[in-house]
């Protein structure tokens, strides 16, 4: 009878130990990772398929494997989630610090995140540390379904990295991205984007009209209107005060606002033009 607690609790000490979570997922019953997000509340608000039965499934940029757990756990046949491990193989902008590359390096704690919700949950979802721009249809194959979430704003070519997933998909992607909200609000159905490319891996956020376009310009078809909605913020996330000196600056402003209220996202549907 104290087997289940007792590895429970052993489940808890292994979350506890990882530096900074980016998903919140439940790993056991009362284990719940501390994640910067909460993605579990918008998943029908993005529209990922209730089931993917018999597909190849791809998670692109998987970080702790959230998506790549939920397509596996809608009966995905195969999933393969990727990701950068060493943050010096990222986009950085020129002049950036090594003291924030090393910041980013202790976030990320060597994908321990996933090892340990991979081996919590029994899944059999495959890591592959690869970059986006090293797609290839040969060595990798083709993918039924393609899940692209939150990475677009941190390359310095978002189109570029589009087509090389557009090379590997064989039906379905679904983006979900970073949007810029007052640049959509001032252009509307305007293609645009604000560009960051400051000390930090933040690029390209684009308006939801310019999210659209991306995807359109690397050779997809997008299957209906974008989905605007925020990502709720998840227990890891610390809930910024109001200040002057936080409202002087405009990334000061967008902290306050994701860290309270959620981070402006957009969810666009496409297939295989």
């Amino acid at each position: 009878m104290s087997a289940a607690p007792s590895a429970a609790t052993d489940l808890g000490r292994r979350v506890a130990g990882v530096e900074e979570w980016y998903h919140t997922m439940e790993l056991a019953p009362g284990v719940v990772t501390p994640g910067f997000f909460d993605h579990r509340p918008i998943l029908a608000t993005v529209g990922l398929p209730a089931s993917l039965a018999g597909k190849r499934c791809l998670d692109v940029g998987t970080f702790n494997g959230f998506w790549a757990f939920e397509m596996e756990r809608r009966g995905a046949a195969e999933v393969v989630a990727m990701d950068v491990p060493d943050p010096h193989d990222w986009d950085w902008p020129a002049h950036s610090t090594e003291e924030t590359l090393q910041a980013f390096d202790r976030r990320k704690a060597g994908d321990t995140g996933f090892e340990i919700a991979h081996a919590a949950l029994g899944s059999s979802v495959r890591w592959l540390p690869l970059s986006v721009y090293d797609l290839d249809r040969e060595t990798h194959g083709r993918f039924d379904f393609v899940y692209l979430g939150s990475l677009l704003m941190h390359l310095r070519d978002p189109v570029g990295a589009l087509m090389r997933v557009r090379a590997v998909c064989a039906d379905a992607l679904l983006v979900v991205d970073n949007v810029d909200l007052p640049l959509t609000l001032a252009f509307g159905n305007r293609a645009a984007a604000s560009l960051d490319g400051v000390g930090r891996p933040w690029w390209w956020k684009p308006t939801v009209a310019g999210l659209a376009r991306m995807i359109e310009a690397a050779g997809f078809h997008v299957t209906g209107p974008p989905r605007r909605f925020r990502m709720p913020p998840g227990p890891g996330t610390e809930r910024l005060p109001l200040s002057p000196t936080l409202l002087r600056s405009r990334i000061g402003r967008d902290d306050f606002v994701r860290t309270r209220f959620g981070d402006p996202h957009a969810a666009v549907h496409a297939r295989v033009g």
